[in-house]
């Protein structure tokens, strides 16, 4: 599969499962050789230890990866910088590192903070404002959750990004049960039939995993970007 050198990675909701989605895609792509860094705009929760960046590389194996800029509470952007007393960085400055990180790398793996509408500047700047400043050079992955409700919220945030007319790189399950019911079932069913390419579904609880079976499961799970 042939994948741009931008992706973005968004979700559905928080807690969907970007960052281990953000993991399993640099695993792969380094697994096929190519050069990845990851980016992530801003890191909120640091107050409690959050750190998406440190999962990924602990996750992925080595790779470079930095955060635009990082906050206390975890909260969205806009509220969590006015708790720090701290100006988020315009949109456009994020737009630049990433270009700047693009011309160096096979991919730049970007991670979104919540949903694609979330605000990641104080001027309404969102994760889909980000990837229309990068063109055609981006594309986005959206990840979801298997469980009751996830059809309408994939589709909405499906639809967000087809009005925008920004690409769709593929939909992801973030976290597949051991034991999937009939729920699961017909909703990876459906979400497979959509337009949208069906990248695969991540293991339930795969962060857990040592990271060395981490990223050869990976190539399983994302089977279609492993191809």
């Amino acid at each position: 599969m042939t994948l741009p050198r931008i992706i973005l990675i968004t979700g559905t909701d928080t807690g969907v499962g970007k960052t281990i989605t953000t993991a399993a895609l640099a695993a792969v792509l380094q697994r096929q050789g190519r050069s990845v860094t990851v980016y992530k705009p801003c890191q909120t929760g640091h107050n409690l230890g959050d750190s998406d960046i440190t999962e990924v590389v602990r996750l992925a194996g080595p790779l470079a990866a930095e955060t635009g800029i990082v906050l206390g509470e975890p909260l969205a952007p806009v509220p969590a910088a006015a708790l720090d007393r701290v100006v988020l960085p315009p949109l456009a400055a994020h737009a630049e590192r990433i270009l700047d990180l693009a011309s160096e790398h096979d991919h730049v793996l970007v991670e979104g903070a919540g949903g694609l509408l979330v605000e990641l500047d104080h001027d309404g700047g969102t994760l889909a404002a980000l990837g229309a400043v990068l063109g055609n050079q981006a594309g986005f992955v959206v990840v979801t959750r298997p469980s009751l409700g996830t059809l309408n919220h994939t589709a909405l945030t499906l639809e967000a990004l087809e009005r925008r007319r920004l690409d769709v790189t593929g939909v992801v399950l973030g976290g597949w049960p051991d034991t999937p019911g009939l729920v699961e079932h017909t909703n990876r069913a459906t979400l497979a039939s959509w337009s949208a390419p069906f990248l695969g579904a991540l293991q339930d609880g795969a962060a857990r995993l040592d990271p060395a079976v981490f990223r050869e499961r990976a190539a399983l799970w994302l089977e279609e970007v492993a191809a």
